[in-house]
This record gives C-alpha cells, structure tokens and sequence, in this order.
C-alpha cells in the first residue's frame, strides 16, 4: 500500500504515511543546507554527527515507549502533563511549540535558498526571500487546513522527491571512494570539546521532528502499534542518510567551496556530474524542504490545540474548522512566523537560516528534556528506557550549551514570554 493510500484508508494516517511524516519532518531543510554551516568545523562535524545519532536514538527510543503507552494528541506535552503536572506540560508544549514556528522560518528559508540557485535574481534582491518564504508558508498553511489526508499526500510525495539527490550523492561519493576519485586536503581543523559541542547542536537540527508521528496520535491508525515503529525507523534511515551526506563533504568538497554554497548538495552533485544537473537537484532540494516545512506547519498547529482542550492555554485555540483542522492555531501560528522572517529580511540567505535555527533548537531543547524526564517518572520500572532517558537528558543539555550564550538567551526570553499566558487561563478558570 503506498503512503496516500494508507493516509486515506479512514482519513487517519497510516503506518506509511507516518513514516513519511517522521523522515520528511526530519530530513528537509537542515541536511540541504547545514553542509555549508558545518564545513568550517572540519572532521568535528562528523564525530557531531555520530553524538547526535546517540542522542537521537536514545530520544527516539522514549518516544517510542512513550507513544505506545499514552497514545493521545500533544505527545511530549501529554508526557510531561502526566508526569509533573499542568505547569510542566504548559512549559513543555510553549517550548515546542515555539521551537515549531520559530523553526519554520529557517525551513521557509530553505526552500528559497534552493530555489535561488535556479533563479539568481532571488539572491540578488534584498528582502526578496523572506517574502517568498512567507508565501511558501501561507501555501502550505493552507493546505494543512484542508485537512490531515491533504497533509499526508504532500508528504508522501516529497519525501521521496527529496531522498533522491541524497541517496545519489552518497553513491557519487562512494563511486569516487571505490575508483580512487582524488579527496580534497584536510582543512586542518584541530578535535575540541567546543568544536564538537557545536557540531552537536548544529546537527541535532537534523532530527527534529523524530517526535512528530506522537504529536498527532489521535489522527493516526493503531497508534499503539504504529507511532512507536514509525520513530524508531525514520531515526535510524534518517541518521545512515547523515553520516553518509557527511563523509561525502569531508572527503571530496573543499571546505571554502561548501562553506559559500547557498545550495551545497546541489553544488556537489553539480561539481562531479555537471552543471546542468546542478538545477535539477536544487529543484528537488525546494521540493524536499517544501514537504518538511509541510510536515512541521501540520505539528505547530496541533501543540496549541492540544493545550486547550487540556485546559493550559487559551479555550478558543481549541476550535476546529469544517475539515476537523486547528484552523485558528494554524493561523496564529502561522502570523507568528510570519512575523520572524520580515523582522530579519536584511539578514543572507544563510546567515538568516543559521540564525532562526539556533534560536528555534535553544527554546526547543526543553520539550526534549522533559520528554526524557517524563518517561523516567511515568515508567519507572523500565530499564532500558531508564538507561535510554538518562542519555537523552544528558544529550540535550549538552546540545543546548553548544549553542552558545546569545542563542540561548534568546530562546529562554521566548519560553518566559508564555509564563503570563498560562497564569491569566489559570486565574480564568479559578
């Protein structure tokens, strides 16, 4: 059965489209771009890589036992609801759910970052790109309004538009390792603890969205059976998937060539199969953030629909429209992200990205740290979860100190700005 076939079957989405879901969330906008941002970094980026695989694996892991065992909507906000109680919930959801419209920006962005290879006049004018990343958001937006099923088949297709070039730079790569292909010098960059750090939280923007098949459980078929399949799979494709992007970039492109690329996948296939392919692959990266940004709008909008009908955020959040969507969520989630990309439109295509996703993981790491915490209280005599959430907490403290200060700043002055919120539903309904 394909992926849109499965989302169709009772207008819940099936086993395959929740895997499409869980990989399209995860594999969009980082992996197309973040080769350009962690080129400076030398080999420190694939010893990243390999601490956030741990990390990731370990996270996926809780959520799978978690998924199994509370098979309702809000996924990690339900986990730390049950756990601490309705504060940490609200904590958890505000974090993730700023992380979510935070972080779309820099998907947004992605999507014209690719698109600027096949017309250069994007680039070219300022502003220009935040303004069609703000279009590409309202679009899928609106899509996502359409409906769960509408969702589902956007990203069945793209998520196999957008493995294509990936799975075909990995075999260049191995075509040139096997046929003796020369490998470009070392760029001599020493092994540090500071350097890995970053590394590590750079690359953990690799994997967000490994939470995603928990989000919208209670649209989902067998939730018991097929959220926790669902996330353990997509980590793992997805991580193979990363290690060989990244071994590709460290043994056969220059560090100076990927550090400038706006579109580094497409530069490198471009580089070694010509030019002319260069433009198709780019196509093909808009295509795959596209569908990431299409994944990521369908989960920001079901975080505060979750903490309304739960009783921690505003009632009219909790409303859906004709086709059984969180209309208002989408539109204020949405409104919100709007207004990041225009306040940063003189920002560079990379410089913008790089900037809202530091920001977007600083503020979202908390989500994953409860979710950790949340599974060591709620199943307490299970031991390979225990061992798995101590990873997990561990990994995400550490990501978050790897982005450094400004980064964090920002991201704790955006959870405190919830902290009203939830104080004036609770006199509400006092």
């Amino acid at each position: 059965m394909t992926a849109a076939a499965s989302a169709s079957t009772s207008g819940k989405l099936g086993f395959a489209a929740l895997l499409a879901l869980v990989i399209g969330n995860m594999i969009g906008s980082g992996i197309y771009l973040l080769p350009a941002t962690l080129a400076p970094l030398g080999w420190n980026q694939l010893a990243g890589w390999g601490t956030t695989i741990i990390g990731a694996l370990a996270l996926a892991f809780v959520f799978a036992r978690l998924g199994a065992k509370l098979p309702i909507s809000g996924g990690p906000y339900a986990y730390a609801n049950a756990a601490f109680g309705p504060f940490a919930g609200f904590a958890t959801a505000w974090s993730y759910w700023v992380m979510s419209w935070v972080g779309n920006g820099a998907v947004a962005v992605a999507v014209v970052s690719a698109l600027s290879l096949i017309f250069p006049a994007i680039g070219q004018t300022q502003g220009l790109p935040a303004l069609l990343a703000v279009t590409c958001v309202w679009l899928v937006t609106w899509i996502n309004i359409r409906g769960v099923r509408e969702a589902g088949y956007v990203q069945s297709v793209t998520v196999v538009l957008k493995l294509l070039p990936l799975l075909a730079l990995i075999g260049v790569a191995l075509w040139l390792w096997l046929s003796g292909g020369e490998r470009v010098p070392d760029p001599g960059v020493p092994f540090s603890t500071a350097s890995l750090a970053t590394a590590a939280g750079l690359t953990f923007w690799g994997f967000l969205g490994l939470e995603a098949g928990t989000v919208p459980a209670d649209k989902v078929d067998d939730p018991a059976r097929n959220v926790p399949r669902a996330t353990m799979i997509g980590v793992m494709v997805t991580g193979l998937v990363y290690v060989g992007i990244s071994v590709a970039f460290a043994l056969f492109m220059p560090v100076g060539e990927a550090a400038s690329s706006a579109a580094p996948i497409a530069d490198f296939l471009g580089r070694y199969l010509g030019g002319e392919l260069a433009i198709v692959v780019a196509a093909c990266a808009a295509i795959s953030a596209f569908g990431t940004l299409n994944g990521w709008v369908l989960v920001q909008a079901e975080m505060p629909w979750a903490m309304a009908r739960g009783g921690v955020f505003p009632r009219w959040f909790a409303a859906e429209g004709k086709h059984g969507t969180p209309v208002r969520s989408h539109l204020v989630s949405s409104a919100l992200l709007t207004l990041v990309t225009l306040m940063n439109y003189q920002k560079g295509m990379a410089e913008l990205f790089g900037f809202i996703a530091s920001i977007s993981l600083a503020a979202g790491l908390l989500t994953y740290l409860m979710s950790a915490l949340a599974a060591l209280r709620l199943m307490p005599g299970d031991r390979p979860l225990g061992i798995a959430a101590l990873i997990a907490a561990a990994f995400t403290l550490w990501a978050e100190w790897g982005l450094g200060v400004e980064a964090m700043l920002y991201g704790a002055l955006l959870i405190l700005c919830g902290a009203p919120v939830y104080w004036a539903v609770r006199r509400q309904d006092t």
